[in-house]
């Protein structure tokens, strides 16, 4: 493999935007790659999978580089992310160029050190704090379990948007520009791409036939039984793939009420919902509990997918963990209680509500179901579902069906 500085230089500029600037991985590369049209796919794979993988072992590979990792001050020399590099290469390839930056590199001393690892935190690659909290809630060899699983780049998945398409047709027309897809027996309308790639720029996706989303994803929509014709809340609804995908099983018959706190959020599902071909969504920006109160017991089905600490989808944004803190953790339970709490009066009586994070961590899961459920006698646990990485091998999550019983 012949590495070209200027690739290597694009990926040690992304590092520095990701870890110093604080920026998020997804953003920081897609500003990157618009920038220099001349580069190919295989340039911009290269740029991509090397800065997510960094990323995702950035402890792991500090500690091989003799660099010193601390949570508290991540403002990294840039001589630092030269360093990394050149180990996280010389892994992958077995020898790198005789670059200034990595005279000192040597195969056999990293490998050495690679068998070395006690640690747990520095083999998995995550901060202290994090770790204990994961043993501590989940107990050691399940925690262990998922960090192996989250440590593995996730997959792309697409949802076939079935108000135009069947999963199935889906797959033919991807077959005849050459992408291969294969299905999987845990969601009726997802394909996932046996080779990765830029799929957004497909005429295919521009037509609205398909969106990406994971397979857990999908799993929560389905969870919610939403019939044709009934009146739906999903209050944090975000830029609406869970929306979308609850309007097709809808077949696109009843109404659909997409809520969240961020404006430019339901301006993306607006155009989401237009390109999909559904009709059935009305957006409202929640401005204060008066949004909530004025659709007091008016749903037939709630979907509350909550804020959370993201730890199910670290496969797909790995830089989170870095970003994370027990003081956000900490803030976040405490709103998904209010959201709980204050948007469960929207449901009318004999309705259901799906909670539902993208977290694997009790705290944040069935313990917050539970304590709503001991201060509302009036609702009664239907169902709750775990998925974890590493049982399924796609993004974690939790969802639990309530009714409204009075």
């Amino acid at each position: 493999m012949k590495l070209h500085r200027n690739l290597c230089e694009a990926v040690v500029l992304a590092l520095q935007a990701i870890f110093n600037q604080k920026q998020y991985a997804d953003k920081v590369l897609e500003k990157l790659l618009k920038s220099n049209p001349k580069w190919g796919a295989r340039d911009r794979a290269f740029i991509a999978e090397n800065t997510y993988e960094i990323v995702r072992w950035w402890r792991k590979l500090l500690f091989l580089a003799n660099e010193t990792y601390d949570e508290h001050d991540s403002n990294y020399e840039n001589s630092v992310f030269w360093q990394v590099l050149g180990v996280h290469l010389l892994l992958q390839y077995k020898n790198v160029p005789t670059w200034q930056e990595w005279q000192n590199l040597s195969l056999k001393e990293i490998e050495q050190k690679v068998a070395n690892i006690r640690e747990r935190a520095v083999l998995y690659a995550i901060p202290d704090w994090l770790d204990e909290l994961g043993e501590q809630e989940l107990g050691k060899d399940a925690w262990e379990k998922e960090l192996k699983a989250l440590n593995t780049p996730a997959e792309v998945v697409l949802r076939a948007n079935t108000l135009k398409i069947s999963a199935f047709q889906l797959q033919k027309l991807l077959q005849e520009q050459k992408i291969e897809t294969k299905f999987t027996p845990h969601s009726p309308d997802a394909l996932i791409l046996t080779a990765r790639q830029n799929i957004f720029q497909n005429p295919l996706f521009k037509q609205g036939y398909f969106e990406i989303q994971d397979v857990g994803s999908q799993a929560i929509a389905h969870f919610l039984r939403v019939q044709a014709g009934e009146r739906i809340v999903d209050a944090c609804a975000g830029a609406g793939g869970k929306t979308l995908h609850l309007a097709s099983i809808m077949q696109n018959k009843g109404r659909i009420i997409a809520m969240d706190t961020e404006e430019w959020k339901l301006a993306e599902l607006k155009k989401r919902a237009k390109r999909n071909g559904v009709n059935i969504v009305e957006t409202r920006l929640i401005e204060s509990n008066k949004t909530i109160k004025r659709l007091a017991n008016s749903a037939d089905k709630l979907l509350l997918d909550v804020p959370c600490s993201g730890l199910g989808v670290l496969r797909r944004n790995p830089d989170a963990k870095w970003k994370l803190s027990e003081k956000f953790i900490a803030e976040v339970q405490e709103k998904q209680k209010q959201i709980l709490q204050q948007y469960s009066q929207m449901l009318k009586k004999g309705g259901f509500l799906v909670y539902a994070t993208c977290s694997i961590l009790p705290s944040e899961n069935e313990k917050q179901v539970n304590n709503f459920l001991m201060q509302n006698k009036n609702f009664r646990l239907l169902e709750s579902k775990h998925l974890l990485p590493s049982e399924y091998g796609f993004d974690g999550f939790f969802m639990a069906l309530l009714e409204k019983t009075s």
